[in-house]
């Protein structure tokens, strides 16, 4: 087989956060800039956790919850912590489901560089909505994914929709 070129030149951001040379966790950038979050694709945030997209999503609405505290790993979390960050887990299946209406998800933590963490030293929860022939020959053959839809655009409709929630237990 012939080697194909795609280009995707939105990914230099990540390698370069992922060798050390962007500086800093992206996640406590987050927490430390609220006046930014339309910029730093903040979806909401609690007393103790952050929601945000992905900016290098393994699909469309995939979100990341964090807690606000810069810590590496789930036994370093208070019960009251890890009690939030779940919770925002259920709030963001309930809005992903409103606005994408995925037919699956892969919910996750990956802890330690080994275990796959592009960010090793703040935990995070990796939501990711799924949809039947969500992969396809791309993602198979050419190990290249497609995002249908901006992550701008998302943001706004994600934010959108959690700010008029109206019943019970949702975002």
């Amino acid at each position: 087989m012939d080697q194909r070129d795609l280009w995707a030149p939105w990914r230099i951001g990540y390698i370069q956060d992922a060798a050390g040379k962007a500086g800093g966790c992206f996640l406590c950038k987050c927490i430390q800039q609220p006046q930014k979050a339309k910029e730093n694709l903040e979806v909401w945030r609690t007393g103790s956790s952050i929601v945000v997209l992905n900016r290098f999503p393994y699909n469309n609405g995939h979100l990341l919850i964090a807690p606000l505290r810069h810590i590496g790993g789930l036994l370093e979390t208070s019960d009251q912590e890890l009690q939030d960050i779940l919770v925002q887990v259920k709030k963001a299946q309930l809005l992903l489901d409103q606005v994408l209406k995925p037919q699956g998800y892969n919910i996750g933590i990956n802890l330690g560089r080994c275990a796959g963490a592009g960010l090793a030293d703040h935990l995070h929860i990796h939501v990711v909505p799924r949809w039947n022939g969500d992969t396809n020959f791309m993602s198979v053959c050419g190990d290249t994914k497609v995002i249908s839809q901006s992550l701008q655009e998302l943001w706004e409709q994600l934010v959108s929709a959690a700010g008029k929630a109206d019943r019970p237990g949702a975002v």
